[in-house]
């Protein structure tokens, strides 16, 4: 077991503002990370079962193996895994929040197959499972972490484990460069406000980086082999034009419950980021990681 203690302050300071308000532009779901809009025509909750299919998909799960799932969120993941792949479910939340609202959802539809939700993160679990899964998660575990969180998995998988990793992302200079990307001073600013107001001590980590250390060399290290990176950047420019748009139509009930502040400050976190996500600037992967 590691003897760090997880980031919770950090990530209470986002996740735990208001379940109220981040119902606002979450689909019923709540899911909050990166939509695939598999067609067209999907809605945003469509689109959001599309990814967490897409996630579970590759992992290749078996009825009655053991999934956990690393920042579970508001519970979605689990419930999907339990119902379609027959498992049995361990999520994992540093938010109080998200551990109330999953534990109850849990609670309520109950299943042959066992579920729990634990206000604990990575560092402090010490069993062993079959499959990993982690969504939106990564971003909080900062650099210094990365090569404990791989041998962590690694360890805690049997010999043909297998673990899903969907991150956001980020580019060198020289990748940057070599895509024909440029940046500004306000990408630059926008990128600070999100590390200080929005995410505190967030991290993006590099895709692919020999020199500086990317997910698929932490992972290789630790022994995985990564099989496929799997891009995802203009469904999260989409996703995040829906939640802005859907905070946008529910202004008066997210100043009710937040001052306007906090509304305006979301505003400008959502689109920013969705217009960082069409420049190119930054990318959300799913890296599929296998003993």
């Amino acid at each position: 077991m590691s003897r760090h203690t997880p980031f919770y302050s950090d990530v209470q300071s986002h996740y735990d503002l208001s379940d109220d308000f981040f119902a606002l532009f979450l689909d019923p779901t709540r899911t909050y990370s990166c939509a695939y809009f598999e067609r067209d025509d999907y809605d945003l909750e469509q689109a959001q079962l599309a990814k967490i299919d897409l996630a579970l998909g590759k992992l290749d799960l078996l009825p009655g193996m053991t999934l956990l799932d690393i920042g579970c969120g508001w519970g979605a993941t689990m419930m999907r895994a339990r119902q379609r792949h027959d498992v049995d479910v361990i999520g994992l939340t540093l938010s109080r929040n998200q551990h109330e609202y999953a534990s109850t959802l849990l609670e309520r539809q109950p299943g042959p197959r066992h579920a729990e939700v634990r206000l604990q993160g990575w560092e402090e679990f010490d069993g062993r499972v079959d499959r990993i899964v982690s969504i939106g998660a990564f971003e909080h575990f900062r650099k210094e972490r990365y090569a404990e969180f791989f041998d962590f998995a690694y360890a805690a998988l049997p010999e043909d484990g297998r673990m899903l990793l969907h991150t956001i992302v980020m580019y060198t200079q020289g990748q940057l460069h070599d895509r024909g990307i440029s940046y500004t001073r306000d990408d630059v600013e926008f990128l600070k406000f999100i590390r200080k107001v929005i995410f505190p001590g967030g991290c993006l980590p590099f895709p692919d980086s020999d020199a500086f250390g990317g997910v698929t060399q932490f992972a290789q290290a630790a022994g995985f082999d990564v099989t496929r990176v799997h891009a995802l950047q203009p469904h999260y420019a989409r996703t995040l034009d829906h939640w802005a748009q859907a905070l946008r139509q529910r202004r008066p009930e997210a100043i009710e419950l937040c001052g306007e502040a906090t509304y305006d400050t979301y505003i400008r976190y959502l689109t920013g980021c969705a217009d960082r996500f069409r420049s190119g600037l930054i990318d959300v992967m799913q890296f599929t990681c296998v003993k």
